[in-house]
C-alpha cells in the first residue's frame, strides 16, 4: 500500500489540478465575454451619437432648403405678377 501512494497523492494532485484548470478557463472566458460587451456597447453608443449628430445635421440642412424654397417660390410670384401685367 505504501508503494502507491506516491501515485495516488500524484493522481490527486492531477484532479484537483484539473479542475481548478476548468474553472478558471471557465471564469476566464466570462471575464473576456463581459469586456467583449462593454466594448460593444461603447461602439453601439458611439455609433447611436454619430447617427443622432447626422440626423440634426441634415434637419438642419432641410430646413435650409425649405427656407430658399419659400425664396424662390415667393420670387416666382413676383415674376408671374410681372408677367401678367406685361400681356
Amino acid at each position: 500500500m505504501a508503494e502507491h501512494a506516491n501515485t495516488f497523492l500524484l493522481l490527486t494532485i492531477l484532479g484537483l489540478v484539473t479542475i481548478l484548470l476548468i474553472f478558471g478557463m471557465k471564469y476566464f472566458s466570462v471575464g473576456r465575454q463581459a469586456r467583449m460587451r462593454l466594448a460593444n456597447e461603447g461602439a453601439y453608443r458611439e455609433l447611436a451619437e454619430r447617427g443622432a449628430a447626422a440626423q440634426a445635421a441634415g434637419a438642419t440642412s432641410i430646413a435650409a432648403i425649405q427656407a430658399d424654397l419659400v425664396e424662390v417660390k415667393t420670387k416666382l410670384v413676383a415674376i408671374e405678377k410681372v408677367l401678367r401685367e406685361v400681356e
